[in-house]
């Protein structure tokens, strides 16, 4: 069977355009074109398209997915169970952080009391290295050299923290409906970049801003923040470039 680009956007919830820009990067070629020009697609390509969108849900960009499926020696059986091994991962790691949302809710309502170390359950360590790399690598080693080693807090000093970073929280859900923009949601939010420099690390506001960002484009923490509030991760977003435009004028 051959398939349009329309009949295979439509079977693969993808658009047109990204087929055609799939095809002009050498991503996904089609196995003919018609002398009317349109493109037609061939039983593998199903199975190819399927590859490039599970890398992209693993996040990886469209040239090291192209370096990984056009390898000679790439196998799609080991490919599918590295992806079913990583997507396992992805659903613990949600599950556990739904959970953390489910108990919040039901200590915010007094219905249970959580721990404050319970409140961050499901943010693995490693996430947070990754993300801080990510700003590492955007404005560099000097940006980040002044890092607080995290084991270096008694656990008493770490508990303060985390409750802090609880309350501060807690502090913006509550005034969201008031505006990314209005003086108690900006409140908060300069108490969490305060809290971001005195606890952690030297955040400027460029920085701070980018951060910002990464709640909204990282999709874990948009989970962990939709499952918060709905829209809290965009809400973060605009709040806390905001806050950058108010202190930098």
């Amino acid at each position: 069977m051959r398939y349009t680009v329309k009949q295979l956007a439509s079977l693969a919830g993808v658009t047109n355009r990204t087929l055609h820009y799939y095809d002009k990067i050498g991503l996904l070629r089609p196995a003919a074109y018609g002398d009317n020009g349109y493109r037609y697609y061939g039983e593998d390509a199903v199975l190819r398209l399927q590859q490039i969108l599970f890398y992209r849900e693993l996040d990886f960009s469209l040239g090291q997915i192209k370096t990984i499926i056009d390898r000679p020696d790439f196998d799609l059986l080991q490919a599918l169970e590295g992806h079913k091994r990583a997507l396992l991962e992805w659903v613990e790691r949600m599950n556990s952080l739904i959970d953390t949302v489910d108990k919040t809710i039901l200590h915010i309502r007094g219905k249970i009391e959580m721990s404050k170390k319970d409140f961050y359950k499901g943010f693995d360590e490693e996430k947070q290295k990754q993300y801080e790399q990510h700003v590492r690598e955007r404005f560099g080693d000097e940006a980040m050299a002044r890092t607080k080693d995290w084991n270096a807090y008694t656990p008493e000093e770490k508990n303060d923290i985390l409750a802090e970073g609880h309350e501060i929280h807690m502090g913006i859900v509550a005034n969201m409906e008031k505006g990314y923009d209005s003086p108690e949601v900006q409140y908060w939010i300069g108490r969490w970049h305060n809290a971001i420099n005195t606890h952690f690390y030297e955040c400027s506001l460029e920085i701070f801003e980018a951060l910002g960002h990464g709640y909204n484009e990282d999709p874990e923490f948009t989970a962990f923040y939709e499952k918060i509030h709905p829209g809290m991760a965009a809400f973060m977003e605009k709040a806390m470039a905001h806050y950058c435009k108010l202190m930098a004028a």
